[in-house]
């Protein structure tokens, strides 16, 4: 990615800028300075330290979206409204390309492994394979393999 897609993506898109204001928060004066030149996106947490995210994070809105995993592994896409979070001690993890569909809530010590997707509005409380489609409260596969 050259300098002008990255200055284009600040630009344009808000949710980016808290992915990157988050990777800058360990140096107290660039996360400042960003904050000062890029307002970022009040309704969208990003809790998860820098370390713990892989590349390719994406954010598709961002509105009202909480995300406080264990682990974010590469090119893993969520939607808005979502919470990923505590059960009170534990975290989910999610590997490589994941997607966390509209309104889905993940909970807990669960892992959500490589190329699954989360349904719009499903609770996810228990891991789910790789390469599965999981919907509903409480979540459950409805589809392997995805193409």
């Amino acid at each position: 990615m050259n300098l002008f897609t990255f200055s284009r993506i600040l630009v344009e898109e808000p949710c980016s800028r808290n992915v990157v204001e988050n990777r800058l928060h360990r140096n107290p004066i660039r996360c400042l300075l960003f904050r000062i030149l890029f307002k970022q996106m009040e309704s969208l947490y990003i809790n998860t330290p820098p370390e713990r995210i892989e590349g390719g994070l994406s954010f598709q809105h961002g509105f009202s979206t909480v995300v406080a995993a264990k682990h974010i592994g590469q090119d893993c896409r969520i939607f808005q409204q979502v919470t990923i979070g505590f059960n009170g001690t534990e975290q989910p993890v999610l590997e490589d390309r994941v997607e966390v569909s509209a309104g889905a809530i993940v909970i807990g010590n669960v892992c959500l492994h490589s190329d699954c997707v989360v349904g719009a509005g499903a609770v996810v409380v228990n891991d789910v394979n790789e390469n599965t489609v999981v919907v509903g409260v409480p979540a459950k596969p409805i589809r392997l393999n995805r193409e």
